[in-house]
């Protein structure tokens, strides 16, 4: 896409193409790279040495010759490697990935003519290591004996994956929420090595707001009883602390118009109210839902973690740098920013602080806000206009 495209070329563009059936991915396989083995292990930002590293990620479609096709997708805080996609032990597509309408032969990131990456980021539990790991010097799980990571470990840790695969040069990375974060982590310690970035729903450093939603989230774990400093692998878990974060986390991710269309002041299952603390309310019931389904798939000492590194995240010197970067990229890494105008946990103003901050620099960058009120998550939900928009971007580079 050129430079200088407006807003309204970009709506009006995604608006008037219609979508088509494309088949379907073949079943895929999650794999995983061990590296960083003692004595070499992995030196993080905080200092500290970590190693052996483990990450889980899935590949779609096929590295050509040159290796130059790759698109690396980051995913957001609670997301994984399943990016798109049915494992073979899942023969009627009831587990797609998580972006699977985006990623797929002829689709948004067309695999019949890209090679797609979606590592597990460090410190998740979802395959990579993390808190949960077994640590080597112990045999216990590491709990809070894990160290500090940061964006900037977790795309240190990407970017070794991406070397073992033989990719020497990214097409295009693409995230949306600390996906997001990740991708502009990339563009800050890699340039030479993107062409093309596109950054979702996300910012370049938390606001207090962010910090506030995410210190409420560690709170209500650390101060469940069963936390216990951590240590509570093998035993009773967080499991309240835990979701009641993700009660906590679920509300940023939504709109005020979403949750009144939704639920409204809607009863759950009762005609009158119970004048108790059962929950009468359908909002009250589906954050409940939520919290319980997250305890079955997370790990709260991940939450911890993850959150933290979001919140020291914080790219804005860096990116006002970033032109040219002593040469080693000329040509620069082509940017398209997008925004939710429903988005209040990282709102539209902050987008354009970073497009403002690029212009800056000299980079080429295009930006897009989508009129949408599912709020932050709107990137998660089937959305031709995105399709389009993303599509265009990485084929039309030049």
């Amino acid at each position: 896409m050129p430079r200088g495209r407006s807003k309204a070329h970009f709506k009006n563009t995604i608006m008037n193409t219609t979508a088509s059936h494309q088949p379907a991915l073949p079943p895929v396989e999650k794999q995983y790279y061990t590296f960083a083995e003692p004595p070499v292990e992995l030196a993080l930002e905080s200092g500290a040495r970590l190693g052996p590293v483990t990450l889980a990620y899935e590949t779609y479609g096929t590295l050509n010759g040159a290796r130059d096709n790759a698109i690396l997708v980051a995913h957001a805080f609670s997301g994984d490697s399943h990016a798109a996609g049915n494992y073979p032990t899942d023969p009627e597509g009831e587990k797609p990935g998580w972006w699977d309408f985006m990623i797929g032969p002829g689709k948004g990131i067309d695999t019949d003519k890209y090679f797609v990456v979606c590592p597990n980021i460090l410190g998740s539990c979802m395959g990579s290591t993390g808190p949960s790991s077994l640590n080597p010097a112990t045999g216990s799980p590491y709990a809070l004996d894990f160290p500090m990571m940061t964006i900037g470990d977790i795309v240190s840790t990407q970017k070794a994956l991406v070397d073992h695969l033989g990719i020497q040069r990214l097409h295009g990375v693409i995230g949306g929420s600390v996906g997001g974060m990740q991708v502009l982590e990339w563009c800050a310690r890699y340039p030479e090595f993107v062409r093309a970035a596109v950054a979702i729903a996300t910012t370049m450093r938390h606001s207090a707001l962010a910090i506030a939603f995410n210190e409420i989230a560690r709170q209500s774990i650390m101060a469940d009883p069963n936390w216990n400093k951590g240590k509570y692998y093998g035993g009773n878990k967080p499991d309240m602390g835990l979701a009641v974060a993700r009660m906590v986390g679920h509300v940023t991710y939504l709109s005020d118009e979403a949750m009144r269309r939704k639920f409204g002041r809607k009863l759950q299952d009762k005609e009158t109210f119970s004048f108790g603390f059962d929950g009468d309310f359908q909002i009250e019931s589906y954050l409940r839902h939520q919290g319980s389904k997250f305890v079955n798939r997370f790990d709260a000492n991940s939450v911890l973690y993850i959150t933290k590194a979001s919140d020291y995240f914080d790219v804005v010197e860096r990116m006002a740098k970033i032109a040219g970067h002593g040469g080693k990229n000329p040509d620069g890494t082509k940017y398209l920013v997008i925004s939710y105008t429903s988005d209040w946990l990282y709102p539209t103003y902050q987008a354009k602080e970073l497009v403002q901050t690029l212009k800056r620099s000299g980079q080429d960058v295009s930006f897009c806000e989508i009129e949408a009120d599912c709020g932050h998550d709107a990137f998660l939900i089937p959305d031709q206009r995105l399709t389009n928009l993303i599509r265009g971007f990485f084929d039309g580079l030049a």
